[in-house]
Protein backbone atom coordinates (compact mmCIF):
# COMPACT_ATOMS: atom_id res chain seq x y z
CA UNK A 1 0.00 0.00 0.00
CA UNK A 2 2.70 2.47 0.71
CA UNK A 3 4.81 2.07 -2.26
CA UNK A 4 1.64 2.19 -4.50
CA UNK A 5 0.29 5.38 -2.47
CA UNK A 6 4.66 6.84 -3.46
CA UNK A 7 3.78 6.03 -7.13
CA UNK A 8 0.62 7.45 -7.46
CA UNK A 9 1.57 10.65 -5.33
CA UNK A 10 4.54 10.90 -7.36
CA UNK A 11 3.78 10.93 -10.65
CA UNK A 12 0.25 13.33 -10.17
CA UNK A 13 3.45 15.82 -8.57
CA UNK A 14 5.39 16.05 -11.79
CA UNK A 15 2.26 16.44 -13.78
CA UNK A 16 1.28 19.22 -11.25
CA UNK A 17 4.57 20.53 -11.09
CA UNK A 18 5.78 20.54 -14.74
CA UNK A 19 2.34 21.70 -15.48
CA UNK A 20 2.37 25.08 -13.43
CA UNK A 21 5.83 25.42 -14.84
CA UNK A 22 4.42 25.10 -18.53
CA UNK A 23 2.12 27.48 -17.62
CA UNK A 24 3.69 29.74 -15.88
CA UNK A 25 6.09 29.92 -19.34
CA UNK A 26 2.96 30.62 -21.61
CA UNK A 27 1.23 32.81 -19.68
CA UNK A 28 3.90 35.09 -19.32
CA UNK A 29 2.98 38.04 -21.21
CA UNK A 30 -0.12 38.59 -18.81
CA UNK A 31 2.09 39.41 -15.86
CA UNK A 32 2.81 43.42 -15.11
CA UNK A 33 5.56 44.73 -16.43
CA UNK A 34 6.98 45.59 -12.51
CA UNK A 35 6.98 41.38 -11.89
CA UNK A 36 8.12 40.50 -15.09
CA UNK A 37 11.96 39.72 -13.48
CA UNK A 38 10.09 38.37 -10.35
CA UNK A 39 8.88 35.88 -12.62
CA UNK A 40 11.47 34.64 -14.65
CA UNK A 41 13.07 34.17 -11.20
CA UNK A 42 9.75 32.22 -10.02
CA UNK A 43 9.99 30.45 -13.42
CA UNK A 44 13.39 29.50 -13.06
CA UNK A 45 13.75 27.80 -9.67
CA UNK A 46 10.34 25.60 -10.76
CA UNK A 47 11.44 24.54 -13.51
CA UNK A 48 15.04 23.62 -12.21
CA UNK A 49 12.96 22.21 -8.80
CA UNK A 50 10.98 19.96 -11.79
CA UNK A 51 13.78 18.81 -13.37
CA UNK A 52 15.63 17.56 -10.15
CA UNK A 53 12.52 16.30 -8.63
CA UNK A 54 12.13 14.45 -12.11
CA UNK A 55 15.09 12.35 -11.26
CA UNK A 56 14.47 12.15 -7.76
CA UNK A 57 11.02 10.74 -7.88
CA UNK A 58 10.90 10.14 -11.47
CA UNK A 59 13.00 7.56 -10.95
CA UNK A 60 11.99 5.98 -7.89
CA UNK A 61 8.75 5.36 -9.75
CA UNK A 62 11.19 3.27 -12.32
CA UNK A 63 12.86 1.59 -9.79
CA UNK A 64 9.64 0.25 -8.03
CA UNK A 65 8.46 -0.79 -11.97
CA UNK A 66 12.04 -2.66 -12.03
CA UNK A 67 11.67 -4.71 -9.62
CA UNK A 68 12.38 -2.31 -6.32
CA UNK A 69 14.56 1.13 -5.38
CA UNK A 70 17.33 -0.86 -5.07
CA UNK A 71 17.50 -1.19 -9.11
CA UNK A 72 20.01 -0.16 -11.35
CA UNK A 73 21.40 0.40 -14.47
CA UNK A 74 24.07 0.46 -16.76
CA UNK A 75 24.77 3.66 -17.80
CA UNK A 76 28.48 4.66 -20.09
CA UNK A 77 29.48 1.43 -18.87
CA UNK A 78 28.73 2.18 -15.03
CA UNK A 79 26.58 0.24 -12.62
CA UNK A 80 24.51 3.12 -11.36
CA UNK A 81 21.58 3.21 -8.50
CA UNK A 82 18.73 4.61 -9.53
CA UNK A 83 17.52 5.99 -6.49
CA UNK A 84 20.64 7.48 -5.05
CA UNK A 85 21.24 9.12 -9.16
CA UNK A 86 17.96 10.62 -8.21
CA UNK A 87 18.59 11.59 -4.68
CA UNK A 88 21.94 13.55 -6.05
CA UNK A 89 19.73 15.48 -8.99
CA UNK A 90 17.35 16.77 -6.61
CA UNK A 91 20.00 17.81 -3.98
CA UNK A 92 21.78 19.64 -6.97
CA UNK A 93 18.58 21.37 -8.39
CA UNK A 94 16.83 22.20 -4.99
CA UNK A 95 20.01 24.16 -3.81
CA UNK A 96 19.75 26.59 -6.91
CA UNK A 97 16.20 26.78 -6.30
CA UNK A 98 17.12 28.62 -3.18
CA UNK A 99 19.49 30.78 -4.25
CA UNK A 100 17.13 31.95 -6.75
CA UNK A 101 14.33 32.31 -4.30
CA UNK A 102 17.00 34.73 -2.38
CA UNK A 103 17.32 36.61 -5.24
CA UNK A 104 13.66 36.81 -5.76
CA UNK A 105 13.19 38.24 -2.02
CA UNK A 106 15.71 40.92 -3.12
CA UNK A 107 13.97 41.70 -6.71
CA UNK A 108 10.59 41.86 -4.89
CA UNK A 109 11.10 43.22 -1.70
CA UNK A 110 13.73 45.67 -3.75
CA UNK A 111 16.55 44.87 -1.16
CA UNK A 112 19.91 44.50 -1.59
CA UNK A 113 22.68 41.70 -0.08
CA UNK A 114 24.31 42.20 3.45
CA UNK A 115 26.17 39.63 5.67
CA UNK A 116 23.13 37.49 6.31
CA UNK A 117 22.32 37.43 2.51
CA UNK A 118 26.05 36.44 1.94
CA UNK A 119 26.71 33.79 4.24
CA UNK A 120 23.62 32.10 2.56
CA UNK A 121 25.09 32.22 -0.73
CA UNK A 122 27.74 31.10 0.56
CA UNK A 123 26.58 27.78 2.58
CA UNK A 124 24.68 26.65 -0.98
CA UNK A 125 27.91 27.16 -2.49
CA UNK A 126 29.48 25.00 0.66
CA UNK A 127 26.81 22.16 0.26
CA UNK A 128 27.86 21.82 -3.23
CA UNK A 129 31.13 21.42 -2.86
CA UNK A 130 29.94 18.79 -0.01
CA UNK A 131 28.07 16.56 -2.21
CA UNK A 132 31.05 15.72 -4.76
CA UNK A 133 33.04 14.13 -1.69
CA UNK A 134 32.79 10.38 -1.75
CA UNK A 135 31.23 9.82 1.81
CA UNK A 136 27.75 10.70 0.65
CA UNK A 137 27.50 7.37 -0.86
CA UNK A 138 25.22 8.31 -3.54
CA UNK A 139 24.47 5.34 -4.71
CA UNK A 140 22.56 4.16 -1.72
CA UNK A 141 18.88 4.20 -1.18
CA UNK A 142 19.40 5.00 2.36
CA UNK A 143 21.47 8.58 3.14
CA UNK A 144 24.43 7.61 5.17
CA UNK A 145 24.53 8.92 8.53
CA UNK A 146 25.89 11.52 10.14
CA UNK A 147 26.82 12.40 6.26
CA UNK A 148 23.34 12.99 5.32
CA UNK A 149 23.52 15.58 8.51
CA UNK A 150 26.43 17.48 7.58
CA UNK A 151 25.38 18.28 4.02
CA UNK A 152 21.80 19.42 4.64
CA UNK A 153 22.84 21.34 7.59
CA UNK A 154 23.79 24.23 5.06
CA UNK A 155 20.62 23.62 2.89
CA UNK A 156 18.46 24.12 5.86
CA UNK A 157 20.47 27.56 7.11
CA UNK A 158 19.82 28.97 3.27
CA UNK A 159 16.15 27.97 3.67
CA UNK A 160 15.23 28.98 6.72
CA UNK A 161 17.06 32.01 5.95
CA UNK A 162 14.78 32.97 3.00
CA UNK A 163 12.15 32.06 4.69
CA UNK A 164 12.90 34.50 7.87
CA UNK A 165 13.69 37.20 4.94
CA UNK A 166 10.10 37.42 3.28
CA UNK A 167 8.61 36.97 6.34
CA UNK A 168 9.91 39.76 7.82
CA UNK A 169 9.71 41.69 4.65
CA UNK A 170 5.84 40.65 3.82
CA UNK A 171 5.08 41.31 7.37
CA UNK A 172 6.26 45.37 6.74
CA UNK A 173 4.81 45.48 3.62
CA UNK A 174 1.87 44.05 4.59
CA UNK A 175 2.57 40.81 1.35
CA UNK A 176 0.04 38.27 2.66
CA UNK A 177 1.18 36.45 -0.85
CA UNK A 178 4.66 36.45 0.48
CA UNK A 179 3.94 35.89 4.03
CA UNK A 180 2.30 32.49 3.11
CA UNK A 181 4.91 31.23 0.76
CA UNK A 182 7.49 32.30 3.56
CA UNK A 183 5.20 30.04 6.25
CA UNK A 184 5.33 27.06 3.35
CA UNK A 185 8.74 27.12 3.64
CA UNK A 186 8.86 26.87 7.38
CA UNK A 187 6.61 23.83 6.94
CA UNK A 188 8.93 22.10 4.20
CA UNK A 189 11.83 22.10 6.53
CA UNK A 190 9.49 20.94 9.36
CA UNK A 191 8.77 17.81 7.90
CA UNK A 192 12.28 17.46 6.09
CA UNK A 193 14.04 18.38 9.23
CA UNK A 194 12.50 14.86 11.26
CA UNK A 195 13.31 12.81 7.72
CA UNK A 196 17.19 13.80 7.61
CA UNK A 197 17.49 12.46 11.31
CA UNK A 198 15.72 9.60 11.54
CA UNK A 199 14.86 7.96 8.33
CA UNK A 200 17.26 5.14 8.80
CA UNK A 201 15.72 4.14 11.72
CA UNK A 202 12.34 4.42 10.88
CA UNK A 203 11.54 4.00 7.51
CA UNK A 204 7.92 4.87 7.01
CA UNK A 205 8.63 8.43 8.21
CA UNK A 206 10.10 9.19 5.09
CA UNK A 207 6.28 9.43 4.32
CA UNK A 208 6.66 13.18 5.45
CA UNK A 209 8.00 13.89 2.21
CA UNK A 210 4.49 14.28 0.97
CA UNK A 211 3.24 16.53 2.80
CA UNK A 212 7.05 18.76 2.17
CA UNK A 213 6.40 18.19 -0.89
CA UNK A 214 2.98 19.59 -0.83
CA UNK A 215 4.56 22.74 0.38
CA UNK A 216 7.07 23.45 -2.33
CA UNK A 217 4.10 23.19 -4.62
CA UNK A 218 2.11 25.59 -2.12
CA UNK A 219 4.52 27.93 -3.18
CA UNK A 220 4.51 27.79 -6.67
CA UNK A 221 1.07 28.28 -6.87
CA UNK A 222 1.18 31.17 -4.11
CA UNK A 223 3.53 33.06 -6.56
CA UNK A 224 1.40 32.07 -9.74
CA UNK A 225 -1.32 33.65 -7.83
CA UNK A 226 0.26 36.68 -7.28
CA UNK A 227 1.83 37.47 -10.29
CA UNK A 228 -0.41 36.08 -12.60
CA UNK A 229 -3.89 36.35 -11.14
CA UNK A 230 -3.87 39.31 -9.91
CA UNK A 231 -3.16 41.32 -12.70
CA UNK A 232 -6.00 39.90 -14.64
CA UNK A 233 -8.82 42.28 -13.62
CA UNK A 234 -6.95 45.62 -14.05
CA UNK A 235 -6.12 44.38 -17.85
CA UNK A 236 -9.75 43.76 -18.60
CA UNK A 237 -10.91 46.68 -16.78
CA UNK A 238 -8.10 48.86 -19.14
CA UNK A 239 -9.94 46.89 -22.20
CA UNK A 240 -12.63 48.10 -21.29
CA UNK A 241 -12.49 51.76 -20.46
CA UNK A 242 -10.22 51.69 -24.01
CA UNK A 243 -13.12 50.81 -25.94
CA UNK A 244 -15.66 52.70 -24.18
CA UNK A 245 -13.30 55.80 -25.15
Amino acid sequence: MRMWVEILFNIAYLIVIWGLVITMILLKDRVASENRKSTSLVIWAFALLALGDTGHVGFRVLAYSMGGLESRVQFLGMNIGLVGIGALSTAITVTIFYILMLELWRVHFKQRYGWFEYLLIASAIFRLALMILPANHWDSVVPPQPWSIWRNLPLTLIGLGVAYLMLRDARRTHDRTFQWIGISILVSYACYIPVILFVQQVPSIGMLMIPKTLAYVAVGFLAYHDFYQTNRVPQQTNSIKAMEA
